[in-house]
C-alpha cells in the first residue's frame, strides 16, 4: 500500500471527559493518514489541548479507542517550560529527548534550533532564558526527535516573523505527519491540507479537506445553507400549524386532516438542521482606569540582553494617564523579562507611582492562581466583592456560571485569556502591562479587545508580535530594544 494511503492515527467512537459532568469529546470518529499536515480548529474549551493529551497518552479515553500505527513515534512542542527543567542546561534538556545517548547531540541541537532561527550556548541554564527563548527550546525539543507524528500547540506565539518563516519552510518539507493548533491563518495556509473541527456544543469532531481559509469558507457556506433550510422548514411548519388550528374545530374529515398535519409538523421539526453554534464574539467592554494625576511610570534606563549578556541602556520615557508604550525587538532581547521587572517594580531604572494598581498580563498566565476558582479569581481583584457584578462580567467574557466555579487550572488557554481581561475590567488598574495579549485568543475577539485597549484611559505598556492588532491601538511612545543595543 502506498504510504500516502496508510492511516497512522485513528479515533473510533472515542468519548472522553474529565468527570461524569464534563464530557469534552463524545463518540468521535476520524483518521489521519501518514504525511498529512492537519490543523485543529474549534471554539475555546472545545478540547484542542485534550486531543493532544489523548494522542500522547497523557490521558486515556473514557470509552472507545485510539489507534496509532505500531512503532510510530509522537513528540509534542508544549507552550510552557515545566518547572522540572528550569535548573537544567540547554544540553541537559535536549538529552531528555532521547532514550539513548547521542554522541552528535551538540550538532543535532544546533540543527533543530536553526529551524526556529535561534542559537544559544549549550551550557546556558533554562531558567536564565526568556519565556520566548524557552518556547523555542520546547519547539526544538520536539523537532530534534523527528517524530512520525509531530504535535504543535500554538507554535508561532513566541516567534518573530523571521522565526515563523524558518518554521514554515521546515514544515513544508517535513515528510511526516504534523498536527497543529494555531490561530495564525497565513502560517497554516502555507502547509496544511486538512482540518479537524472540534465543536464545543456537539462535542463532535468534523473532518475537512483543504487549508484553513478553505475550511472557514466551507463552514460559512454550510451554515448559510442550513439556515436557509431551517427558515424554509419554519415557514412550512407555521403554515401547517395555522391550518391545524383552523381544521381542529371542524368535524369529520377536517379533523382527520388536522391530525395528519400534526404528524407532518412533527416530521418537519425533526428535519430541522442543528445549525452549528459558532464562537460568539465577546461584547464591547471597557477597562476603568484608576484616577491618577502624577506620572504613572518614569523610565530612565532599561536592562536588555545582547549575545546572552545583560546590558543597561539609558532612555527617557514618562507615562501619564492615557499614554501607551509599545516595546519592540527581536526574540531573546529581554522584552518579557523587562515587563516582569516593571510590573513588580524591580527595574532599577524605572519608578512606578507608589499608589498605582498594576494589571499584568503574562503570556503563560502564571499570574493567575490555577488552584482557585474563576469566581474567586475575579472576586480577589475587586475592592468589594459583588456576586451579581462578578457573574455579569464573567458572562460578558463568555465564562458561564457552571465554568466560573471550576478551578482556573481546568480552563482552556483561551478561557484563561478572557478571564484575565475580565479581571482587569473589575480591577480598574492605573497601569496595564501586556506580554503578548493576542496569544491563545480567538481571532473573533481581537478587534473588540483592541478597541477596549485603545480607549483605556490609564497608562499602558505592551509587547505584541501581531502587527494587525497593534495597528488598532494608538501608542504615544515606542521603545525598540533591538535598536538601542545595536
Amino acid at each position: 500500500m502506498n504510504t500516502q494511503e496508510t492511516v497512522i492515527l485513528r479515533f473510533e467512537n472515542l468519548t472522553f471527559g474529565y468527570s461524569d459532568k464534563k464530557t469534552v469529546l463524545d463518540e468521535v470518529n476520524f483518521s489521519i493518514r501518514e504525511n498529512n499536515k492537519i490543523t485543529i480548529m474549534g471554539q475555546n474549551g472545545a478540547g484542542k489541548s485534550t486531543l493532544f493529551k489523548l494522542i500522547t497518552k497523557e490521558v486515556t479515553p473514557t470509552k472507545g479507542s485510539l489507534h496509532v500505527t505500531d512503532g510510530a513515534t509522537v513528540a509534542i512542542a508544549k507552550q510552557v517550560m515545566e518547572e522540572v527543567h528550569m535548573e537544567k542546561t540547554v544540553i541537559e534538556f535536549f538529552e531528555s529527548a532521547f532514550e539513548e545517548k547521542k554522541h552528535n547531540l551538540p550538532k543535532l541541537i544546533d540543527d533543530a534550533l536553526q529551524i526556529v532561527n535561534f542559537s544559544v550556548p549549550h551550557e546556558k541554564k533554562i531558567k536564565d532564558l526568556s519565556g520566548g527563548q524557552q518556547a523555542r527550546l520546547l519547539l526544538g525539543h520536539a523537532l530534534i526527535q523527528k517524530p512520525d507524528i509531530l504535535l504543535l500547540d500554538e507554535p508561532t506565539n513566541n516567534l518573530d516573523d523571521e522565526g515563523i518563516g524558518y518554521l514554515t519552510a521546515f514544515l513544508m518539507m517535513y515528510e511526516k505527519t504534523v498536527i497543529v493548533v494555531s490561530h495564525d491563518e497565513n502560517f497554516l495556509n502555507a502547509f496544511t491540507d486538512g482540518v479537524l473541527y472540534l465543536d464545543v456544543f456537539s462535542k463532535k469532531i468534523e473532518q475537512y479537506k483543504g487549508n484553513y481559509s478553505d475550511v472557514l469558507e466551507q463552514v460559512k457556506s454550510r451554515i448559510e445553507k442550513e439556515q436557509r433550510k431551517n427558515a424554509q422548514l419554519k415557514k412550512e411548519i407555521q403554515d401547517k400549524k395555522d391550518k391545524v388550528n383552523f381544521f381542529s374545530y371542524k368535524g369529520g374529515k377536517m379533523r382527520k386532516l388536522a391530525s395528519k398535519l400534526k404528524e407532518e409538523i412533527g416530521d418537519a421539526e425533526e428535519n430541522m438542521v442543528g445549525v452549528r453554534q459558532e464562537d460568539r464574539t465577546i461584547v464591547p467592554f471597557t477597562i476603568p482606569a484608576q484616577h491618577m494625576t502624577k506620572p504613572i511610570v518614569t523610565i530612565t534606563s532599561v536592562t536588555a540582553m545582547k549575545n546572552h549578556e545583560t546590558i543597561e541602556k539609558e532612555v527617557n520615557i514618562e507615562l501619564r494617564k492615557g499614554q501607551k508604550l509599545l516595546i519592540k525587538g527581536p526574540n531573546g532581547v529581554g522584552k518579557s523579562t523587562l515587563l516582569e521587572r516593571l510590573a513588580n517594580n524591580k527595574e532599577k531604572g524605572a519608578v512606578l507611582e507608589e499608589t498605582v494598581k498594576v494589571g499584568y498580563y503574562r503570556q503563560d498566565f502564571s499570574g493567575l492562581d490555577f488552584s482557585e476558582t474563576g469566581y474567586n479569581s475575579l472576586e480577589r481583584v475587586m475592592e468589594i466583592g459583588d456576586k451579581e457584578t462578578i457573574f455579569r462580567t464573567a458572562a460578558q467574557f463568555l465564562i458561564p456560571g457552571n465554568i466560573l466555579h471550576n478551578e482556573v487550572g481546568t480552563y482552556s488557554e483561551g478561557q484563561k485569556a478572557l478571564l484575565s481581561f475580565a479581571r482587569f475590567a473589575l480591577q480598574g488598574p492605573g497601569l496595564l502591562i501586556f506580554d503578548e495579549p493576542t496569544n491563545h485568543v480567538n481571532f473573533r475577539h481581537l478587534p473588540v479587545i483592541a478597541k477596549a485597549l485603545d480607549a483605556y484611559e490609564g497608562a499602558m505598556i505592551m509587547v505584541s508580535h501581531m502587527p494587525e492588532f497593534v495597528e488598532k491601538i494608538t501608542f504615544t511612545n515606542e521603545l525598540d530594544l533591538g535598536k538601542i543595543i545595536a
